[in-house]
């Protein structure tokens, strides 16, 4: 916090300050200071440790979190991240990392994800990503809410009754420097999809927090609801957020090698090993939420088997062929429903175990794994990836690299969070679930 810092907020008219962080059930959170108090503070605000032990569907401690009552933490900006809000004058953001102690807190997810980059930095490589996002608009109505339009993909008759609320939210994405690159409606009623520039990856997980925020704000604006919920519809398209990746070594892009088999260089062929591996236990972190898996299923183009392939939309890992060596991968098995630092950090985590060990990739998965027989995926090393929440959680019981990567106090209470949720959610009908989570999401 520095003068430069207050002089930005005053240019800007700021009076409240949004310290955000993200808890175990992907609920981005916000106390807020006051701009006259920020030079005695600093900006640094407390929350009970209870806080990374709430359910999406209350603000109650599950059983069995490790975390109680008693304990606090403080939430220390990170300055380099603050933006005014171009969608709620009078208010900026900033993210923050969970200190205790004056050290960082286990429990704090971002610094997970900087954990898992340090990592990954030992072995000389870095990483850059995007979350590719697709989302909901709806318009209000005396019964709750209906998608703004029902037609199909890519549709210009979609285009032109969302285009106000679209470009207000490419304005408010590129004031906050968020480069937007793509946009067209996508399958379902309703939905969207707004794609902005991949970016180093920290940033790129406070790039997630910021784009949410902001589509949902600035609909808001519209008199509109914007939701990152999977399904809202439930015979219809669902929402993803593929993850996308690119291995770089300085300034170079390594993911692709023209003269190796795969077209992969083999730090690549490692590291998306290594993701393929873990990727039952990784959909936990992923697709951690109940309504992941009305999503997650085969011939959907959700990536619901551990495959991968090149320009593959059926595979869980989709590698781009980039003309003949490629440049990036994605990870099709994830949507918004996940903190975008636990879900990075993990992929991260399985993508350096593939890279410690010298992962060979197995077959490519050159077709609809879902058409195949189980003989033929056996014989490629394919299985279907978890069919619902309690499945994801099981797996992840298991994994004990991704349990290592998180830490034994993470990593009981984030089960903890799922295991609740699993229960509170599983038998609840699909109406009441999107009725309660809508705008949670």
């Amino acid at each position: 916090m520095n003068e430069d810092t207050m002089a930005y907020l005053r240019e800007h008219d700021v009076r409240f300050v949004q310290v955000i962080w993200c808890d175990n059930a992907n609920v981005i959170r916000a106390k807020m200071p006051h701009i006259d108090q920020l030079p005695g503070t600093g900006g640094v605000v407390g929350i009970s440790m209870a806080q990374q032990a709430l359910p999406v569907m209350f603000d109650g401690v599950v059983p069995n979190s490790g975390l109680g009552p008693v304990g606090e933490a403080l939430l220390h900006p990170d300055w380099t991240t603050l933006r005014a809000l171009p969608y709620l004058p009078g208010f900026a953001r900033v993210l923050a990392d969970m200190i205790v102690d004056g050290e960082p807190w286990e429990h704090c997810p971002r610094t997970f994800l900087k954990q898992q980059i340090a990592r990954l930095g030992e072995l000389g490589l870095t990483l850059k990503a995007s979350f590719e996002n697709e989302f909901f608009l709806l318009q209000k109505t005396e019964a709750g809410a209906a998608p703004v339009d029902d037609t199909v993909f890519a549709a210009t008759t979609a285009i032109n009754q969302s285009a106000a609320v679209i470009l207000d939210m490419a304005e408010a994405l590129g004031e906050q420097c968020l480069e937007v690159e793509t946009y067209y409606p996508e399958s379902g009623p309703g939905q969207q999809e707004l794609s902005i520039r991949y970016r180093d990856a920290l940033e790129a997980g406070d790039a997630q927090i910021a784009f949410r925020e902001t589509v949902r704000g600035v609909a808001a604006n519209h008199g509109l609801i914007a939701s990152f919920l999977p399904k809202i519809v439930e015979d219809k398209a669902g929402s993803g957020c593929h993850l996308n990746l690119s291995l770089w070594r300085g300034e170079e892009n390594v993911c692709g090698d023209g003269a190796s088999e795969t077209k992969l260089s083999r730090d690549a062929e490692s590291f998306v090993a290594g993701i393929v591996e873990h990727l039952p236990g990784l959909c936990a972190l992923t697709v951690p939420s109940h309504a992941s898996y009305r999503r997650l299923r085969p011939h959907f183009w959700a990536g619901a088997f551990t495959a991968w392939g090149v320009d593959n939309r059926e595979a869980a890992v989709r590698v781009f062929s980039g003309h003949g060596v490629p440049k990036r991968f994605e990870l099709k098995a994830s949507d918004a429903t996940a903190n975008p630092y636990l879900a990075l950090g993990s992929v991260l985590a399985a993508g350096i175990d593939g890279l410690d060990r010298g992962l060979s990739l197995p077959p490519e998965c050159r077709g609809d794994p879902g058409l195949l027989s189980d003989e033929e995926r056996r014989g490629l090393g394919i299985d279907r990836l978890p069919a619902d929440l309690g499945q994801a959680i099981r797996a992840l019981e298991q994994d004990t690299t991704l349990l290592a990567a998180l830490g034994s106090q993470r990593s009981q209470t984030y089960l903890a969070v799922r295991r609740a949720e699993w229960k509170g959610l599983k038998d609840l009908p699909f109406e009441e679930e999107v009725k309660l989570l809508l705008e949670r999401y």
